[in-house]
Parts: C-alpha cells; structure tokens; sequence
C-alpha cells in the first residue's frame, strides 16, 4: 500500500515542499480525474489534491473522487486566497497552505488518521453524502438535510450496503422492522421523498433497479 498520492501537474516540491521530506516515496500522478483509477489501485493512505494553480480543477478532481470512494483521505493543498472559493469542506478532509512546513505537514496527517479511525463507523459517507449515525445529521456537499427518522434509516441503510440491491419487502423488513405485505408502496413513497431532499445534484445516489428494488450507488458508479 502507497503512504501517499500526490495528484497535481506541478512537481511536489513547487506544489507542497514539505513532502520530500515526510514521504521521500511520494506517487505523483496528473491533476485529472481520469488519474483516479491509476491512483486508487494504489491503495493510498491518503491523496493530495494541489489546488495550488488550478482550484477549478482541483474541486473537479476532489468531487469526482467523493463519488468514486469515500472512504478515501483525501486533503486539499490550497491558497489562503481560494478558502471560500469552493466549499471544500464537502470533498476534502483536510486542507493544507503550500508554504506549510513538514512538522506540521506531519502533524495535520496524523490528526487525519487519528480523525478517521476515530469516526469509523460512526459516519458513513454516499457521494458527496455524509451520514452520522450518532447523531442522525445528514448532510450533502456541506448542505445540512432536514430527513424524517424512516428516511434517515432507509439511507442509512441503502449506504452501508452500497451497490446491493434490495427488494421492497426487504427493505420494509430492515428499515421499519416487520412484514408488511401489500405495504410496499410505502417504500416507493419515502425513496421519493429522500431524493427530493437529496437534490437534482444527488439524487441519482439512490437508483430504482426496475422490477427488482432500490440500491445505493456503488463506488465505481
């Protein structure tokens, strides 16, 4: 497994200089989403997105890569002048300055790594989707979703089996916990609801597999 992926179309040593020296086996692959592919078979620790030169792009690239695989670290090299240019916060786990020297480069990862083995299981993440189930907040792209407690449970339940399809009765079984039969409409009802609240941008996440049931967007979707 590969500590860290640097995409960018700057050399690491312009883009962020500290890297050489806290990962001397730093990847470096083009600022491109076509670069995901080459870089999560990498199986990363985390990726370094340089939004340093190209911010557009860079917000492109980080989105793209929520869609692909959310588990994935992912940290945001960014100018001081583009914080609010984009909300990052909805793409990226973390962000760095360029100018950050390599004990706080180190510093900020391991608060990453510790942030995320921490949160494990507790928040589950659909795209640009994320869901805490200890606190039963959802939000998309930073958006906080106003979600009934049967809509919570039903996404909750389509991302932690994401790209599985269900059936209605099976999801009436594990969502609201009993056999109902003939009942399954209710279902239909609530996917509509939940991506109505999802949006025109996130809708999709939830997919109707006709004649069969409901599934949440696999990773390679």
């Amino acid at each position: 497994m590969t500590s860290l992926v640097l995409l960018s179309d700057r050399t690491p040593g312009v883009a962020l200089p500290a890297l050489a020296e806290v990962d001397p086996d730093l990847k470096l692959e083009p600022l491109s989403v076509e670069s995901l592919d080459a870089t999560l078979e990498l199986e990363p620790e985390a990726i370094l997105v340089d939004a340093g030169e190209n911010a557009a792009q860079a917000w492109s690239v980080l989105s793209a890569l929520r869609e692909r695989d959310a588990r994935v670290l992912a940290v945001v090299i960014l100018e001081r002048t583009h914080l609010e240019r984009y909300p990052w916060d909805a793409v990226a786990d973390e962000l760095v300055f360029p100018g950050a020297p390599a004990p706080e480069l180190r510093v900020r990862l391991a608060m990453l790594r510790r942030r995320a083995t921490t949160a494990e299981g507790a928040v589950i993440r659909l795209g640009a989707i994320a869901i805490d189930a200890d606190t039963y907040r959802v939000s998309a792209s930073g958006r906080p979703l106003d979600l009934t407690f049967k809509e919570f449970e039903l996404l909750r339940f389509l991302a932690q089996h994401r790209g599985r399809v269900f059936t209605r009765p099976w999801l009436l079984r594990e969502v609201w916990g009993y056999d109902f039969y003939g009942g399954t409409r209710t279902v239909d009802v609530h996917v509509r609801r939940l991506r109505a609240k999802l949006g025109p941008e996130h809708e999709h996440l939830i997919e109707t597999v006709r004649s069969v049931g409901y599934r949440a967007a696999g990773p390679e979707d």
